[in-house]
């Protein structure tokens, strides 16, 4: 069999892998239009990674799962999140589930499509989650995880999505100065090995290290590795980048400060020229911007803000020089000035790959608290927030070029209420800190769910703050690109005997 043939049957049994649906066919001709010939289908199997959320005995955490209904998604499947217990020491008991044992229980299983499940540990020996759903729970699958800690280094509101597991990663923002403890969350979901290597790039170039070489992450296991281990060097501001050799594995970095709190570090999205940071509180008192060029071209961008009135550039900032292969930090202060706000950053001459993050700080003196923006991609098709609750949640919505409108509906709650939806207009160059539906009668959390209607393209952030008056500057932010709901599948018709030898 030649090259091409083989080719087209391991592409055709990937999709068949993801959508449960693929046919061969050649082909097409040079020049041919086969974009009319993509259908889009529910995918109807994914998988989840959720890093163990804290080492402090004062945490508390809940993770709220929620699957949006489908159109076309098959009317069976199952979804659940178990404990990723084959970490560091576990040995594995044989039976392929990663050393978790018959006493084993989820700590979330979702019943239906549309109603937030939830679960929740205490402590800090609660472990990482490994996650799938099948069937109607597996498009636009999305699991939040938020932590309390009273006290301590790292105290305030930490929440993550948890993410897809894949072979690289970007995180502009981490550190190793002395007042931060980082550590780089891996999380190995499936039955074989994970090799990663972990980069450290500071303000003069690459970190010399070996020690993040070649770190293995079992089957179904976890791994935590603290940055100031990889390196002697301190660096306030730090880029992080995990590659892996074989496998895959979900990443995040958790960021824990001594005096201003902590949060979870995401991916920023892929190297681009132009890049958006959505959802910036408008009280926020420090918004420090990391970046970081991967090529050997240095980057030159231009900075401005997408605020409710439209874009502007902030005084003394309107450009900044990014060195190849180093990390830079800009301190952007208090640049919001009271109004919802997103970074744009676009190149002024000749477009190079970029990665950014910002770091946002809200509150005075003791009460401040800490977060982190990483550059996301666009919302696309549809883009869920769980983890919702009848008060503290603020949905940002950015349309950086032309006008939007966007649909965004509250499901109904985990224990009750009915789903409600409102549609927005977003105008372009803008960023609106929009009035958050409720579902009626609301009891437990909710999910929202944003869906572009028309228009450019649609970056949005939740921000989500305690509802106790006593601890009004503690605060987490996720950003929601698409959900990855649905996968283009090619449809198919000619034989593939035409490509025999």
């Amino acid at each position: 069999m030649n090259r091409t043939t083989l080719s087209l049957i391991a592409a055709t049994t990937a999709l068949a892998a993801v959508t449960g649906f693929a046919a061969l066919s050649a082909p097409a001709a040079p020049g041919a239009d086969t974009a009319g010939t993509a259908a889009r289908l529910p995918v109807e199997r994914t998988s989840l990674t959720c890093p163990a959320p804290s080492t402090s005995d004062l945490a508390e955490t809940s993770y709220t799962s929620f699957t949006p209904v489908t159109k076309g998604a098959d009317d069976k499947g199952e979804a659940e999140l178990r404990a990723a217990t084959a970490e560091s020491g576990t040995e594995d008991d044989g039976k392929g589930d990663g050393g978790k044992g018959d006493d084993d229980k989820p700590v979330v299983q979702p019943e239906k499509p549309g109603t937030p499940a939830t679960g929740e540990t205490s402590g800090g020996d609660a472990p990482a989650l490994v996650g799938t759903a099948e069937g109607r729970f597996a498009p636009g699958w999305t699991v939040q995880q938020t932590t309390e800690v009273a006290a301590g280094t790292g105290r305030g509101l930490l929440g993550v999505n948890c993410a897809a597991p894949d072979t690289e990663f970007w995180f502009p923002g981490a550190s190793t100065s002395a007042d931060r403890t980082d550590y780089v969350h891996l999380t190995n979901p499936d039955d074989s090995a994970a090799v990663v290597d972990i980069e450290l790039y500071g303000k003069d170039g690459a970190l010399e290290s070996t020690v993040g070489e070649g770190v293995t992450v079992p089957p179904h296991g976890a791994e935590a590795i603290l940055l100031s281990t990889l390196t002697d060097e301190q660096q306030t501001d730090l880029t992080v980048h995990v590659s892996v050799r074989s496998g895959r594995v979900g990443a995040a970095v958790q960021a824990l400060d001594d005096k201003i709190g902590g949060d979870w570090l995401t991916a920023a999205t892929d190297p681009a020229g132009n890049l958006v940071l959505p959802g910036i509180p408008k009280d926020a008192t420090v918004v420090r911007l990391v970046l970081f060029v991967p090529g050997d071209t240095d980057a030159d961008l231009k900075v401005q803000l997408a605020s409710p009135s439209g874009l502007i550039t902030p005084a003394g900032h309107e450009t900044v020089h990014v060195k190849a292969g180093m990390t830079t930090g800009v301190d952007l202060g208090d640049v919001t000035r009271g109004e919802a706000g997103s970074l744009v950053l676009t190149p002024t001459g000749r477009s190079v790959p970029v990665v950014a993050a910002v770091r946002v700080v809200r509150g005075k003196g003791g009460e401040q608290e800490t977060a982190f923006i990483p550059a996301t991609s666009p919302v696309g098709a549809r883009a869920t927030a769980a983890d919702n609750r009848a008060k503290g949640s603020t949905l940002s919505l950015a349309a950086p070029g032309e006008t939007a409108k966007v649909k965004v509906t509250a499901s109904a709650g985990s224990e009750g209420g009915a789903e409600v939806s409102k549609t927005y207009t977003i105008k372009g160059g803008t960023t609106q800190n929009v009035e958050v539906p409720v579902p009626g009668g609301l009891k437990g959390t909710y999910a929202l769910t944003v869906e572009p209607v028309s228009g450019g393209p649609l970056y949005a952030a939740r921000t989500l703050t305690p509802t106790e008056d006593d601890d009004v500057s503690a605060f987490t932010v996720q950003t929601l690109p698409d959900d990855r709901g649905t996968v283009a599948v090619p449809e198919a018709e000619q034989d593939l005997s035409v490509l025999q030898p």
